[in-house]
């Protein structure tokens, strides 16, 4: 091996840390519940229920469930057994990232400049914000990362061989992307069939024919999960969360397709990571998060694209390849996320970070390339420096109180670094160019790595996970939210850490949205007066069903989903599964769910004398 692929194997080991240090918590407890039931009900398992019961789905398709869950039954479930996979997928995607920079790059750069940048983009990965949060979650944009990034890897294949086959396989990964996290996956498909329909090394009408073979494999790949749901009978499968007809193929369309983009119903979603508009990902939510090397990012794409113009030939074919594929899913995204009116979670960045890294690997090295051959482009290197620098200065500086050191130590690198590369570039001295590069690598990472720690120093927060100062705001509907790693009050996940059993009591349970806490003397009244029933009990939303699913390890209904306002119960179910004993208790007035069958409730069943809201149906 040589010294870079050491060191890629050193950054590949901080990378482990980072995700894996002192994990603790249920992390997001709606897809801890699930990744349970999971465990007990095969069923549950291949639709990704929420309760063993399979009464109603995540809001979600189910393969990043599925990978935690086979952890799960394999180990036994815990925090550690749910959450290794997400740090080694995470893992994983940083080491294709780097393999597909060294790889498309080795024949432009040479082969020892081409794993200088796939270790720059390894580092830079590594050490984004956002990715270290995410990593150490449950949420599905972990995976969703790994299968994007494996696509783009087999994307560049087609692009360097012209063989159907590495294409083919990019279909498919994107298509595993969308039964992880539906229509979010196809962010980075304009930028991957622009790329190959203009620089695949194979004739025009190859190229075509390539692309249509490849979208019908991109439908069979992202579709057959759906389709096999939406064809089940309802009446023997759960309920679909999130839709509104009890298909996936609204819930593609509406709560996780158009929804997030114009907002669920024509109106706003919460403002997890602050009001819509051009300057999103660079406000006070956001900055700290992933923007800390898009300036330099863009003026890389701006030296790429000057430099290919000059090429000519099969040159300038393979010149555009590569940035096409990752500045157009980086240009994709930074446009979706932008302006995304719906629900929009900082986390959902995590999917920018892969061609931020790769463009900040290639880039790095191309104005290096540049410097070194006194092209006037080379400016570009010192210019980029002092631009990532200053806006690593101007993020640091809104936070004045946390680590007021290191805004000032990252200034000063940055003008040590400029000046040192600019001299250098006069008077060519190699000490001054060493000195410049380190103080460069100073003022673009002390940033990030400082806020890429962060996470490590507070239990898992699963409803909303960021890095950095806890700033108190961009939280929940507005700014009483939590960007600095901590879940505000009522979304504390369970202290449990471990397998849940029956008995404990109360946890810190929480409804969620609308819902409400279920106290230990409740929770006992339900594990001891259950009986035969199937469901411990049924309340009105996911939040208050997946705390209580994973204090007891019982199946529980949520009767609105996530939201607390799907219609997944209706009198007529309600009154079957109570009739025929699958369903003895009801709690009302914990959120919106349950729409007339709360009425029924209220007018059928006796209300437990001391237990709040606590309905006997039998």
């Amino acid at each position: 091996m040589t010294r870079t692929r050491w060191a890629l194997a050193g950054v590949l080991a901080l990378a482990l840390v980072l995700y894996t240090w002192a994990l603790s918590g249920m992390a997001n407890t709606y897809y801890s519940a699930a990744v349970l039931s999971a465990t007990q009900s095969w069923k549950a398992f291949f639709f990704g229920a929420l309760d063993a019961g399979s009464f109603i789905t995540v809001d979600k398709p189910p393969l990043a469930l599925w990978v935690m869950a086979l952890s799960a039954r394999i180990f036994g479930f815990s925090t550690w057994s749910m959450l290794v996979p997400q740090a080694l997928a995470g893992v994983a995607a940083i080491a294709v990232v780097s393999s597909a920079v060294r790889r498309n790059m080795s024949g432009y750069f040479g082969e020892r400049r081409a794993e200088a940048a796939g270790l720059v983009a390894a580092v830079a990965m590594t050490l984004t914000p956002i990715t270290v949060a995410i990593n150490r979650d449950n949420n599905p944009d972990t995976l969703l990362v790994l299968l994007l990034t494996a696509a783009a890897w087999f994307c560049l294949e087609a692009l360097r061989t012209g063989r159907a086959r590495w294409l083919l396989l990019c279909a498919v990964f994107v298509g595993l992307g969308f039964t992880t996290k539906m229509l979010q996956a196809y962010l980075v498909l304009p930028a991957f069939a622009l790329a190959y329909l203009l620089c695949a090394r194979t004739g025009l009408v190859r190229r075509i024919g390539h692309l249509l073979a490849a979208g019908a494999v991109l439908v069979v790949s992202s579709a057959w999960w759906m389709l096999i749901v939406d064809l089940w009978p309802a009446a023997s499968r759960p309920y679909v969360g999130g839709s509104t007809d009890n298909t996936v193929r609204d819930l593609v369309v509406g709560y996780n397709g158009l929804g997030r983009i114009f907002g669920q119903g024509g109106g706003r979603g919460p403002t997890f990571g602050g009001e819509p508009g051009a300057g999103r990902l660079f406000n006070e939510v956001m900055a700290g998060q992933i923007s800390w090397l898009l300036p330099l990012c863009a003026i890389a794409l701006l030296v790429a694209l000057a430099a290919g113009l000059r090429a000519r030939g099969p040159e300038r074919t393979w010149t555009w390849g590569p940035w096409l594929v990752w500045g157009g899913w980086l240009a994709v995204h930074v446009v979706v996320f932008s302006f995304s009116s719906g629900t929009f979670h900082p986390y959902y960045s995590t999917a920018m970070a892969p061609a931020v890294a790769a463009l900040t690997g290639m880039g790095g090295v191309l104005m290096w390339r540049l410097y070194r051959e006194g092209h006037a482009l080379g400016w570009a290197l010192p210019l980029a420096v002092v631009v990532t620098g200053g806006w690593a200065f101007a993020v640091l500086r809104r936070t004045p109180e946390w680590t007021p050191w290191l805004a000032w130590a990252v200034l000063a690198a940055t003008v040590l670094a400029g000046l040192a590369l600019v001299l250098a570039r006069v008077r060519r001295g190699a000490a001054l160019t060493v000195t410049g590069l380190i103080l460069a690598l100073v003022a673009g990472l002390a940033g990030p790595a400082a806020y890429a720690v962060t996470p490590l120093q507070s239990p898992v927060n699963g409803t909303n996970p960021t890095a950095g100062p806890n700033t108190g705001r961009g939280g929940f509907g507005g700014p009483t939210g939590m960007p600095g790693g901590r879940p505000p009050t009522g979304d504390r996940p369970p202290r449990d850490q471990g397998t849940p059993t029956g008995g404990r009591g109360n946890q810190g349970l929480s409804g969620g949205p609308g819902g409400r806490g279920v106290s230990a003397e409740l929770t006992n009244h339900l594990l001891a007066n259950r009986g035969n029933a199937e469901w411990l009990v049924a309340v009105g939303s996911a939040q208050q069903a997946a705390s209580l699913i994973l204090s007891t390890g019982r199946p529980v209904i949520a009767m609105g989903g996530f939201t607390g306002s799907d219609p997944a119960m209706t009198t007529a179910r309600l009154e079957e599964l109570t009739s025929s004993g699958r369903l003895r208790y009801v709690m009302t007035g914990g959120g919106r769910g349950g729409g007339q069958a709360t009425s029924w409730v209220q007018e059928n069943c006796v209300a437990v004398q001391g237990q709040d809201g606590l309905h006997d149906c039998s």
